[in-house]
């Protein structure tokens, strides 16, 4: 096998690439061959403040751009982005072990995302508000400053994509802090699109850092005065620390983190349609989704047939390398994390589980696997797994599907298939979760569409109008046409 060329990147502050203020620097690995492919800055407190300072420099005369110059700085952003989509998606394997087909989903949503994202700097930004006192007054939104991205190595180029769009094109600033395990395809890639496509140096800063060593950047990013919204998406547990450390300095954030996501199969519902569902949403990249379908509550008069298939098409999925375009399953991002769901599997295995199909790992590679009789108090029943792992319960009735797709501390995603979609939509009422898909399986996104969960999956929304709410503030202005009575 030929050694991959092994490249050197930089990061991006300033409109300028530059080394980490300390010198260092890290290896980024292949998840599959466990190759070194690239080396990357291992930034620190210092890259960070000076990231800060270059958006807080660039955001006055970014902010009063007008918006066809933004507009027409996104427009060919997502034309640049296009032209390098095979470079990108093979990017997307050795940085993430994406496979082909969900490389070249990413490279179809983010282009979008961005024209979608050109039409924002013409959303409506003000109201006129009817005053008692007859004074005119009005509600105007106004970029905030700077905003502080974070954004995680799965979906590497839409998630990225997805918390630097809406706050530029809103007038903000940005630093984006990508993975460690997709520094290039989740992060620096964006500098080199938007300086090709015409975006003002200090508008957008990239820093990264080496595995570990995330703490100083994150600290900058709540203590810095600059700084006046974080988007996070990640880990419920880190994104609870980042808030707690953003609250003390009253900042906002934007925090989309994990999910045990339930797919509900009822009776009625055309069980190879719930299969081939089911099998999507839950072993897409691997599970390596935060909206990957958890579990499949499914009602008993079709459980034994629905059971038998999935497990059944779940065997015919090739594991292997992601490069191989028939690859339907890849590696997971890294050895601890392969340990991690072995583990979670072994271990309901030895509580009572059974495994129908897959339970083994090859090299990175887990097999797509399907388990039923998970005890209640396994690790797998209760914390989400990133891996392609998906559990059926039998349940009997819609009711006590919904009772226990809502017994979680997690609420992002779900999906109902029936073929009564009154009933569904009903049951979606019900459902304790930012995202519910009838007749369909949790993952899916748009990039108009508000996203983002409730309880333990985070707060606040992307997408849309909310990115609107999210990324501008909302100021109270008031013009009298006469003089104001004073009482003295």
């Amino acid at each position: 096998m030929a050694t991959t060329a092994v490249h050197g990147y930089r990061q991006y502050i300033g409109g300028e690439w530059t080394d980490a203020a300390e010198g260092g620097t890290f290896d980024v690995k292949d998840p599959f061959t466990g190759e070194t492919v690239a080396t990357a800055p291992a930034g620190g407190a210092d890259d960070a403040a000076r990231a800060i300072d270059a958006a807080q420099a660039a955001f006055q005369a970014w902010a009063a751009t007008p918006p066809a110059v933004r507009q027409g700085i996104f427009l060919k952003a997502a034309d640049v982005l296009e032209s390098r989509s095979h470079e990108i998606v093979a990017a997307l394997a050795r940085e993430t072990g994406a496979t082909f087909g969900f490389g070249m989903f990413q490279m179809h949503f983010v282009p979008g995302l961005f024209r979608q994202a050109a039409a924002l700097p013409y959303q409506p930004i003000g109201t006129v508000i009817p005053s008692d006192t007859g004074a005119f007054s009005m509600g105007v939104r106004k970029p905030v400053g700077v905003v502080a991205a974070i954004a995680p190595w799965n979906a590497a180029l839409i998630l990225s994509a997805r918390s630097i769009a809406a706050p530029l094109a809103l007038g903000n600033t940005v630093v984006l802090k990508p993975s460690e395990l997709s520094p290039w395809a989740g992060g620096l890639l964006w500098g080199e699109i938007f300086a090709e496509a015409g975006l003002p140096e200090g508008v957008l800063n990239i820093v990264t850092h080496a595995p570990g060593a995330a703490g100083p950047i994150g600290e900058a990013f709540t203590s810095h005065p600059a700084v006046r919204r974080i988007n996070f998406t990640g880990s419920t547990a880190t994104g609870r620390r980042l808030a707690e450390a953003a609250g003390k300095n009253l900042k906002r954030v934007v925090l989309e983190l994990g999910g045990y996501n339930p797919l509900i199969v009822l009776a009625d519902a055309e069980v190879e349609y719930a299969v081939n569902a089911a099998a999507f949403g839950a072993f897409l990249h691997q599970g390596q989704i935060c909206m990957s379908a958890r579990k499949v509550l499914v009602e008993r008069p079709i459980a034994d047939e629905f059971t038998r298939r999935l497990a059944d098409k779940a065997k015919t999925l090739k594991a292997g390398d992601p490069k191989e375009h028939d690859t339907i399953i890849g590696p997971l991002i890294n050895a601890d994390a392969v340990a991690m769901v072995k583990g979670r599997v072994d271990e309901a295995v030895a509580k009572g589980a059974k495994v129908l199909a897959g339970g083994d790992a090859v090299g990175n590679c887990y097999q797509a696997t399907v388990v039923t009789d998970v005890p209640a108090d396994s690790e797998l029943a209760t914390h989400e797994t990133f891996g392609p792992v998906l559990a059926v319960e039998v349940v009997d009735s819609a009711d006590e599907a919904v009772a226990r797709a809502n017994a979680t501390s997690y609420g992002l995603a779900a999906g109902i298939i029936t073929s009564d979609v009154d009933g569904g939509l009903a049951l979606a009422q019900q459902v304790e979760a930012g995202i519910v898909h009838v007749n369909d399986q949790p993952v899916g996104d748009e990039p108009q569409m508000p996203f983002g969960g409730v309880k333990d999956s985070g707060w606040g929304r992307f997408g849309g109008q909310a990115a609107i709410d999210e990324f501008t503030e909302l100021r109270w202005v008031t013009v009298q046409s006469g003089s104001h009575p004073f009482p003295f």
